[in-house]
């Protein structure tokens, strides 16, 4: 798909990933609509970008419907979704003092899962709606998953488990818009340079970055964006997960 002169919709875009996404989808001709419940840094993107922000809470089902509407009525149907909206919350099942309180994995499971869902059906249905490219083409859902989908370590419960319902909604959801010419991915991303891992010294950085095979380095926000970019513009991949990871492969701890 070309998306050029289209419109884009990213959350978790007022920083990291979701950010760098924004600004390699404008500079490939779209017109974007940054969703984060950070309106500060949301507004300093969007004036970067001569987008539009949009304040939502993904997990919620009125704020994110509002919020899509405005940005439809605002920018039009988005021809591209990338949801980049996530926490991540460490904690053993059961730890020193006992059990992990049950709405400390329900509010990562809520935002990381449920809120691509949410995000997923609100425009999902929107892009169904749109007029067709040359290529049958309506639109694009690119979600973000993660390694600890596939090899999570202790402590990472209920973030593994939030990343592993991505993975699993990928394939039904592409299934399903099908017949909309609505295409659905996902990004498995390892470790990357986002603002939180930049805040650690420098010791630990390097050490996150020896456990990867190659390139021995963290990732860049940039390549995550240039996946993305690649994901939308090629009309024959769907239904994939996509690890974009150094070939790295988590230990248990």
């Amino acid at each position: 798909m070309d998306i050029s002169g289209k419109t884009v919709f990213v959350t978790g875009a007022a920083s990291g990933l979701g950010a760098q996404t924004a600004r390699a989808l404008v500079e490939a001709g779209a017109r974007a609509a940054i969703f984060d419940r950070d309106a500060e840094k949301g507004e300093a993107i969007a004036a970067e970008l001569g987008g539009r922000f949009f304040a939502v809470d993904v997990a919620d089902a009125a704020s994110a419907e509002a919020a899509v509407q405005e940005a439809v009525e605002a920018l039009g149907a988005p021809a591209v979704l990338v949801n980049c909206a996530g926490i991540g919350t460490a904690a053993r099942i059961v730890g020193r003092d006992g059990p992990m309180p049950l709405d400390a994995f329900s509010r990562v499971v809520n935002v990381n899962l449920v809120g691509s869902f949410n995000m997923m059906r609100l425009c999902a249905h929107a892009m169904s709606l749109a007029q067709p490219d040359a290529n049958g083409q309506r639109g694009v859902i690119i979600s973000t998953a993660s390694v600890a989908a596939f090899d999570g370590q202790i402590g990472q419960a209920a973030y593994a488990a939030s990343k592993g319902g991505i993975v699993s909604l990928t394939l039904p959801a592409a299934r399903e818009f099908a017949r909309f010419g609505i295409r659905v991915l996902a990004i498995a991303p390892g470790l990357f340079l986002t603002p939180l891992l930049a805040e650690l010294p420098q010791e630990v950085q390097d050490g996150l970055a020896a456990s990867i095979p190659n390139p021995a380095r963290l990732g860049k926000p940039s390549e995550f964006a240039a996946l993305v970019r690649a994901m939308v513009e090629n009309d024959y991949l769907n239904g994939e997960v996509v690890r974009l990871d150094g070939a790295l492969r988590m230990a248990a701890r």
